[in-house]
């Protein structure tokens, strides 16, 4: 069992001041409305032709992405450079944009050093245009295989040489500090689909120790291309329901047989609550416990334990709790474990709600696109229904939330995440008041 000691009460407080959404129902701007509605973002990948494949459906941003529009014209340096940064990257990057332009601190007001960036990410899948050249140089006319001899003498010069810093998984935090001048604390978790969630519990610790005002922090993932999406389909227990694909993710349901892969980026300016308040910042909710731990069985005692110790810095019970925001996305496995470490602590009593249903699994922005949600919940006192949950699994002893918004009746909501490898973060956010 891995549980994180007890953290002294620290008197500085963690407020969300700014929001910066990139998915597959939309933009900031038109996300909630769309959560509101369920808009149905999962659909035939659009991106290449994924006809060879057992699993032909995604969540894909709901318009082509085009990184160039979220970066204003006035940057020429930084739309420039951005021909160096993997769609990953971009995405990474220009949800940080919309997320000072919707109300980050104005340039040269903030302390650099004590500007700080928080980021989710993986390794980045090359493009195939990137290796391409290399590889038909290199492939022999016979057994149509890379001679790597010839691979190492001839076909790396044809590789550009800044290949490697368009995928690096720090690459989102490094471009996103360069353009808004954060040098404080800096650092990248590359842990699956926990990633942005335990980027936010470090941002969080960080802010309580006193060692910065501000933060972005979030995260961004698309295996949306050949390589990443074939690879994937090798070894994730993806959905077959290529048919349906707007109904084909279905979390705690009887008939899930699996889920599909989405991409987003999702970036939260974090603050001091007192810095806040001297610049006159919005405020959308308080980020008020964090905890995490590993469950290497699933069995769910540990991941209940993890909960327990997020509400327990949050000083609240489980009665306390509106909704929690669920990781659940179709799994057959995963979603039954899931399940059953949130009825150890909240029994049937508190509805849960997942996203994924409806946006895909976002790999390493999942944490951060998924509280998006819950966040602005509490911020507009209504919960979106769960999409594509007609009958809850017998292994899943949990009150989905389904069907028309629901009024929010309590102040505080519960993020779970956790990989099919154990690991597990949970985040308290607690409507501002």
């Amino acid at each position: 069992m891995s549980l994180q000691p007890d953290m002294p009460a620290s008197p500085r407080r963690a407020v969300f001041t700014s929001l910066g959404v990139i998915s597959p129902v939309g933009d900031t701007p038109t996300f909630w409305a769309n959560l509101l509605a369920g808009t149905p973002g999962v659909r035939a990948v659009r991106a290449f032709d994924p006809s060879a494949l057992p699993c032909r459906i995604a969540g894909e941003t709901l318009e082509p992405f085009d990184a160039k529009k979220y970066i204003p014209s006035s940057n020429k340096d930084g739309r420039k450079s951005l021909k160096n940064m993997a769609k990953t990257v971009q995405l990474g990057l220009c949800g940080a944009q919309l997320a000072m332009d919707d109300g980050g601190p104005a340039k040269g007001t903030i302390d650099p050093f004590r500007f700080g960036i928080e980021f989710g990410c993986v390794m980045v899948a090359s493009e195939l245009e990137d290796l391409s050249a290399a590889a038909k140089h290199t492939i022999t006319a016979d057994s149509r295989k890379i001679d790597m001899a010839k691979w190492g003498h001839e076909g790396v010069e044809k590789i550009t040489p800044l290949w490697m810093l368009k995928y690096l998984p720090n690459m989102p935090a490094c471009h996103t500090s360069i353009f808004f001048d954060s040098q404080g604390p800096n650092n990248t978790i590359t842990a699956g689909d926990v990633a942005s969630t335990l980027a936010l519990g470090e941002a969080f610790r960080l802010l309580q120790r006193d060692a910065a005002d501000y933060f972005l922090v979030g995260g961004c993932d698309s295996k949306i291309n050949p390589l990443s999406f074939t690879r994937n389909n090798l070894f994730v227990p993806f959905t077959r329901n290529n048919d349906h694909p707007a109904t084909a993710v279905r979390p705690f349901d009887k008939d899930r047989d699996g889920t599909a892969l989405g991409e987003a980026a999702a970036l939260f300016g974090l603050e001091d609550l007192e810095h806040a308040k001297k610049r006159g910042a919005k405020v959308y909710a308080e980020l008020a416990g964090f905890a995490s731990g590993f469950d290497r069985g699933r069995k769910g005692p540990i991941l209940a334990g993890v909960i327990r110790n997020a509400l327990k810095e949050a000083g609240i019970t489980p009665a306390d709790v509106d909704h929690v925001n669920t990781s659940a996305g179709g799994l057959p496995e995963l979603d039954a474990f899931e399940a059953r470490a949130i009825h150890e602590v909240f029994g049937t009593v508190t509805p849960v709600y997942a996203l994924k249903g409806q946006i895909g699994n976002t790999g390493a922005a999942s944490g951060a696109i998924e509280l998006a949600a819950s966040i602005l919940a509490l911020k507009h006192g209504q919960l979106p229904g769960t999409v594509n949950h007609a009958a809850t699994s017998a292994d899943c002893p949990v009150t989905v939330h389904v069907g028309e918004p629901r009024p929010v009746t309590k102040p505080y909501a519960v993020k779970i995440n956790y990989t099919d490898l154990g690991q597990c973060a949970v985040a308290v956010v607690k409507k501002f008041e």
